[in-house]
């Protein structure tokens, strides 16, 4: 396979562990990830669940710190918790110490939950049944009002602004980052402004998005890379890729779109092993859509089987999860890649095991035929 691969690391907590040992095993990923010929290495953000990647900005410093040639960088940075200064120094800060080698992945998860607050209920019925096009599943969209309870995002969301304070338009914010990183930053009071560190840093910038909506099309428009999220809504993937690509209008970095496509990979020496060791990932799907958050990663050996309300809140990401021998999860990913011509794929490994979790990035690698994981 020519596509590249990158690794997605939400930094899990399993059960019995703790965000000490999560952390350390984020570092030992990323460290042989880099040995295995993945291209990138991202953080995702998220807080007051049982992750431990609630400062990505710190911990992809970290990263940077224990590896030498892998890109590294978030997927995504909630834009909305932070003001763009804050962003483009703290990423400036680490390029200036490990430069060329940053992915600022921005995100509008903030923006997005202060919609949530205000949704109406889920719809009654499903709009569509799950479809294979061309080998990959595309499942009905799981509509956001869908969440069981959105009092814990509510105050997730109070706890990360200052009182008062509501989310930047979204827009606005990537304009205010790109002007900071270039140096063409005004204020509103026509004062300029240069970010040290922070101007001139060679920080990628990416923006990644689950619809066809806001992010997909700001994308296209800014002739910037984007991401198009298959791994949390896959029902909508092919909606999303296509709006960002319409909207695509070529830059000097990018004259063409850049698409990567995410997807949640299970891989062991055979499949019975490797469903097994996926078996508690629908318990984790359903606890973050209940709206309690993402809990602690349960060990299959000890975890009780899915509930009914539990599996109808996961079922399309379990329709959707490559889980398998190292073929079949490379045949699946192909597919997926063939179907939305997807330039890069990164992938999410979770596990409750960390031995787990190496072994299956190191033999899809291996399946995949990255160049180093050749010679490992």
């Amino acid at each position: 396979m020519t596509t590249p691969l990158s690794v997605l690391d939400l930094s899990p907590i399993s059960t019995g562990s703790d965000a000490r040992q999560a952390l350390r095993n984020t570092i030992d990923l990323a460290r042989r990830a880099e040995a295995w010929g993945y291209r990138r290495y991202w953080i995702a953000e998220h807080h007051f669940v049982a992750v431990a990647s609630s400062s990505p900005t710190e911990l992809i410093a970290l990263i940077a710190a224990n590896t030498e040639t892998i890109r590294v960088g978030s997927a995504a940075v909630q834009a909305g918790y932070r003001t763009s200064a804050a962003l483009v120094e703290a990423f400036g800060t680490i390029d200036a110490l490990y430069p060329g080698r940053l992915d600022l992945g921005l995100g509008r998860s903030a923006q997005r939950i202060a919609q949530l607050r205000s949704a109406g209920k889920p719809p009654a019925e499903k709009l569509r049944t799950t479809q294979v096009r061309d080998g990959v599943v595309i499942p009905p969209p799981f509509p956001p009002t869908a969440l069981r309870d959105t009092t814990r995002l509510t105050a997730t969301l109070e706890a990360l602004r200052p009182p008062g304070a509501e989310p930047l338009d979204y827009a606005r914010q990537i304009e205010e980052i790109r002007a900071l990183l270039a140096g063409t930053y005004t204020s509103s009071e026509g004062i300029e402004l240069h970010a040290v560190p922070g101007e001139g840093a060679r920080v990628e910038l990416w923006l990644f998005g689950s619809s066809g909506g806001e992010s997909a099309q700001l994308a296209g428009r800014l002739g910037l890379p984007f991401v198009a999220n298959y791994h949390v809504s896959p029902g909508t993937v092919l909606e999303t890729v296509e709006a960002y690509r319409t909207a695509f209008r070529p830059s000097a970095r990018y004259p063409k779109p850049y698409l990567v496509v995410s997807a949640d990979v299970v891989v062991a020496a055979d499949e019975p092993t490797a469903r097994h060791l996926a078996s508690t990932y629908g318990h984790w799907v359903a606890g973050i859509r209940s709206g309690a958050g993402a809990p602690e990663y349960l060990d299959p050996d000890t975890a009780p089987p899915l509930t009914d309300d539990q599996r109808e809140l996961a079922e399309d990401r379990l329709a959707t999860q490559f889980v398998g021998a190292p073929d079949t999860v490379a045949t699946g990913l192909e597919a997926l890649q063939r179907l939305t011509g997807a330039d890069e794929l990164v992938v999410t490994s979770v596990t409750h095991r960390h031995e787990d979790r190496l072994t299956s990035h190191h033999l899809l690698a291996r399946e995949w035929g990255l160049t180093r994981a050749r010679a490992a």
